[in-house]
C-alpha cells in the first residue's frame, strides 16, 4: 500500500517538499525539482513578480513543472505585510495555500511567535491553508492550531545554516503531544542525513532549499534527499531496535563452549 500523508485535505506521497530560490540556473531548479520528485514547491512573490513581468523566465520554469504550488511571505516582518502579501499571492498564484513566514530576527531570521499568531488566526478566518513557520516550541505550535492552522513547519536550524536539527528533544516532544498534526520541519537542513533523522522521528515531511540549490551538483543532492527521506520513513514505520548501555551479541552462543568446561 502506497503511504500517503494529508495536508488541508490533499494527499501527498512526497514527503519532500522543495524552495526555487538560489539556484544558480532556472534549469538546475527545474531538473533538481523533477529529480526529487517533489510535489510542492515553494515559490515567493517577491523574488517572481509575475504580476509585473518580473522573473518572467523563472515564473515560466516554475509553471512548467506543474506542481502544487505552496506561496510564501518570506521577508515580512509583522502580521500587516505578511497578511497583505499572503493575499496577492492567492491572486496571482490562485490558491489559497500560503507559507506564513513573519520574522522577528534579522540576524538568525527566528519567526515572531506573536505576530505569527495574529497574522494566522486572520488569514485561516479568510479562507487561507496556512503553513506556518515557526520555532520548536511547544506553547506557540498549541496557538497556532487554536487559531485555525492545521500543519505546522517548526525549524530545525536557523535558515539558511546547514546545521540540522539542533534540538532533536522539543521535535521529538511535539510529535508526541500533536500526534496527528501533520509536521513539516523547515530550515536549517544541509544533508541528506538531516532529513533522514527527520522522519525517523515520526515528521511528516521536510521542507528545503539551499542545501539542495547551493550544493555542487543540485540535481544529485535532490536524489540524495529524496532517498533519505524515503530511509527516514521506511525506519519510522519499520520501527528501530531499542538503544542499550551495554553490548549484546548478534549470533547467541548455545551452551558453554567445552574449553570454559571445569
Amino acid at each position: 500500500m502506497t503511504d500517503t500523508w494529508q495536508a488541508y485535505g490533499e494527499t501527498l506521497t512526497s514527503r519532500l517538499l522543495l524552495g526555487t530560490a538560489l539556484y544558480p540556473n532556472p534549469n538546475a531548479m527545474q531538473e533538481s525539482i523533477k529529480a526529487s520528485e517533489s510535489e510542492i514547491i515553494t515559490v515567493s512573490l517577491r523574488r517572481q513578480s509575475p504580476e509585473d513581468g518580473g522573473g518572467e523566465s523563472m515564473w515560466q520554469f516554475i509553471r512548467d513543472l506543474n506542481k502544487k504550488l505552496l506561496p510564501n511571505t518570506a521577508g515580512c516582518h509583522n502580521a500587516k505585510e505578511a497578511i497583505n502579501l499572503a493575499k496577492m499571492s492567492r491572486e496571482i498564484f490562485n490558491t489559497h495555500w500560503i507559507k506564513l513566514e513573519v520574522i522577528g530576527d534579522d540576524y538568525n531570521l527566528q519567526p515572531d511567535p506573536f505576530e505569527l499568531v495574529e497574522a494566522a488566526k486572520i488569514l485561516t478566518d479568510d479562507g487561507f491553508a496556512v503553513f506556518p513557520y515557526c520555532t520548536d516550541d511547544l506553547v506557540l505550535c498549541q496557538k497556532l492550531l487554536d487559531v485555525g492552522c492545521e500543519v505546522l513547519m517548526p525549524w530545525g536550524a536557523p535558515i539558511g545554516t546547514g546545521r540540522g536539527i539542533m534540538n532533536p528533544y522539543s521535535l521529538e516532544t511535539l510529535r508526541q503531544r500533536l500526534p496527528n498534526v501533520p509536521l513539516i520541519i523547515d530550515a536549517g537542513l544541509g544533508k541528506p542525513s538531516h532529513a533522514c533523522q527527520a522522519l525517523e522521528m515520526g515528521c511528516s515531511a521536510v521542507l528545503l532549499n539551499t542545501a539542495v540549490a547551493k550544493a555542487h551538483d543540485p540535481i544529485l543532492m535532490a536524489i540524495g534527499f529524496k532517498q533519505a527521506v524515503e530511509a527516514g520513513r521506511a525506519s519510522f514505520l519499520a520501527g528501530a531496535m531499542p538503544e542499550r548501555q551495554s553490548a549484546s551479541p548478534s549470533t547467541p552462543v548455545l551452551g558453554t563452549p567445552f574449553w570454559h568446561q571445569s
